[in-house]
């Protein structure tokens, strides 16, 4: 990664605020997915922005492919995030959910790969050779009513956190009428550039499979089977 995400050296913690969609609140009608992103100062430093038609919104719902623009505070696209369409099934898990991270886009620099596992949210994170740099583990059941829900950013052997990712409970009004989430990303100040902006994909991959209500694929929000 060069210089568009160097600014990430001097971040330990990232605040994401979806936006929510005044058409998508009042009629159900699934669209495109906006966020602010701030430091834990609460100053904005980038904005997510998501690309995809109509027909893919609402008719793959939280199961359809996607490319996620990370823009600055200039408007400038500093990351890419791409995930292709993946079945799910929970008797033959073949086709695991998976997310490209590229900085510059076009350059990849990590990815999330799911890991099956009968109960858990697991996934993986590699670098841009493939290589394993860490794990990520969420509970058993992601649905939680009152309380924030985290996914612990974890060491490969998994006996160590070192950061999570933390959807947040936002009242319910807005969790019962809206997908408009909120997550917080803490991660080690020292973790290298790229695995931080790999961590935001993996925050987006997460709100898609488990929080995303929209669309004819949604069902159950307990388990991987998301």
């Amino acid at each position: 990664m060069q210089s568009e995400t160097q600014d990430y050296s001097e971040i330990d913690q990232l605040l994401i605020h979806q936006q929510v969609e005044l058409l998508e609140a009042l009629t159900g009608f699934e669209t495109n997915n906006r966020y602010a992103i701030s430091n834990s100062f609460g100053q904005r430093v980038y904005f997510a922005v998501e690309e995809n038609d109509c027909c893919t919104r609402n008719c793959c719902g939280n199961l359809r492919p996607f490319i996620i623009k990370i823009l600055d505070n200039t408007g400038r696209e500093v990351i890419t995030f791409d995930r292709p369409f993946r079945c799910v099934s929970c008797f033959y898990p073949c086709c695991l959910q998976q997310l490209e991270i590229q900085s510059p886009p076009g350059v990849p620099i990590g990815y999330i790969t799911q890991n099956w596992h009968p109960f858990l949210p697991k996934f993986t994170v590699l670098n841009e050779h493939h290589q394993e740099v860490l794990k990520i583990q969420g509970p058993c059941i992601v649905c939680r009513c009152c309380a924030d829900v985290d996914f612990d950013i974890k060491s490969l052997n998994e006996q160590t956190t070192v950061g999570k990712i933390t959807k947040q409970w936002t009242g319910i009004i807005k969790e019962t009428f809206t997908d408009a989430d909120n997550f917080a990303i803490q991660f080690p100040l020292d973790l290298d550039v790229k695995m931080k902006a790999v961590m935001l994909g993996a925050c987006f991959l997460i709100d898609f499979m488990f929080f995303e209500h929209g669309g004819s694929s949604d069902s159950s929000r307990t388990g991987v089977w998301q």
